[in-house]
């Protein structure tokens, strides 16, 4: 981690200038120098679980689809059914390769009727977009990676509306534009909805969505505006809003039991072997790349996503074994593949996968940690649920 200069590959989000003026830490992530902390990584995971926490996501990737086809071509191109949310909803999906493993997972906005916003991850951009061209191909859409015309920012914690409602200059797209017109617009927003609104009368998607575990925003916008935005959100919160790097969201997100491409998602894994049987949709009329896969499902042996919590201190991490019993002679039946020392909670949590036949709640198993057999039982997720 540095907060050195880049090389040519390296690419600073349109925040890179108040990060550096407010002392973060950098990293790199996806060819992106990204902010992993600006105090601690516990201050910053507290903040966002007792008030508030400012996030740059400026290196997320952001695919729109135009045209009387685009809800068509997703239907074919995603997992999901797309064309049943409604204009102003999102929805999380799956893009599948042919044999049903996940190329990515994205969440899907449909910001009018012959139009939507999908948004990947920042290390699989090029696919996706690559990807979303070629599936489209043959419906009346046109789709366009406009990732470097999109800033992102996102306010996540129990506080975070309460700030929305006090940060001057946001107001509603369209007639009026004032801010009681915000008020009212926002305090109606559910959970996976989104309104086009403006700030200093340019425009901004303001979307109900995030992946903290906590209630927040997350809001689209001209890279040019971002850091004008920040500063009013961070001045109207004061104590209330504090920056927060990568590495208390990893924390957050592994709390809350979400996923994360790399770790629980990629390329050999299957949606049921990760728990997502749910989101591919095998209702829809449309054929969609990876449905006879995900319809066949894994092999009987595949290992699955658990949760594992443990006592004491000693954290799990990415890689480390998991086994059946404590002895040598046990045997390895999984791995881990995100793991902390909650600090919600104040003990570890992990995820792993594992063989099927251990994946029941209460199953007692041991994770190697650092050569020392850790006991570990197998937990429901999330490990985190906020108050609603």
């Amino acid at each position: 981690m540095s907060d050195s200069g880049t090389t040519p590959e390296e690419r600073r989000s349109p925040l890179d200038a108040v990060h550096r003026a407010a002392g973060a830490s950098f990293t790199d992530f996806a060819g992106w120098q990204m902010p992993v902390r600006y105090s601690s990584d516990l201050a910053e995971h507290h903040a966002v679980r007792e008030h508030a926490g400012l996030f740059d996501l400026s290196h997320m990737a952001e695919i729109s689809l135009i045209g009387p086809g685009s809800a068509e071509a997703l239907d074919h191109a995603l997992a999901g059914k797309l064309s049943a949310i409604a204009v102003g909803q999102a929805k999380y999906s799956l893009l599948l390769a042919e044999d049903g493993g996940i190329i990515d997972d994205l969440v899907v906005y449909r910001t009018g009727e012959d139009r939507f916003l999908v948004v990947a991850n920042a290390s699989n951009r090029d696919v996706v977009a690559a990807e979303l061209i070629d599936r489209a191909e043959g419906f009346e859409t046109f789709v366009s990676d406009e990732s470097d015309d999109i800033a992102l920012i996102a306010l996540q914690g129990p506080d975070a509306l309460a700030v929305l409602l006090e940060t001057p200059g946001l107001g509603v797209e369209g007639p009026g534009n004032d801010q009681e017109d915000f008020d009212r617009a926002i305090t109606e927003l559910k959970y996976y909805r989104s309104f086009p609104a403006t700030f200093e009368g340019e425009p901004v998607l303001v979307a109900r969505t995030g992946y903290t575990g906590e209630d927040g925003f997350e809001l689209y916008l001209a890279p040019e505006l971002a850091p004008k935005l920040w500063e009013a959100l961070a001045e109207t919160g004061g104590p209330r809003v504090v920056p927060c790097g990568l590495a208390s969201r990893d924390t957050l997100r592994l709390e809350a039991g979400m996923p994360l491409y790399g770790h629980e998602l990629g390329r050999g894994i299957l949606p049921a072997q990760a728990g997502l049987g749910r989101v591919v949709s095998f209702a829809k009329e449309a054929e969609f790349i990876g449905r006879a896969a995900a319809e066949r499902g894994p092999a009987e042996d595949a290992p699955v996503l658990v949760g594992l919590t443990a006592e004491g201190r000693r954290a799990p991490r990415a890689g480390y074994e998991v086994y059946d019993g404590e002895s040598a002679e046990a045997r390895r039946v999984g791995e881990i593949t995100s793991g902390a020392l909650s600090p919600t909670l104040g003990h570890p949590v992990a995820m792993a996968f594992v063989a099927p036949e251990l994946a029941e709640p209460g199953t007692a198993l041991f994770v190697d940690v650092r050569g020392t057999r850790i006991p570990a039982t197998v937990v429901a997720l999330p490990f985190y649920r906020r108050a609603s």
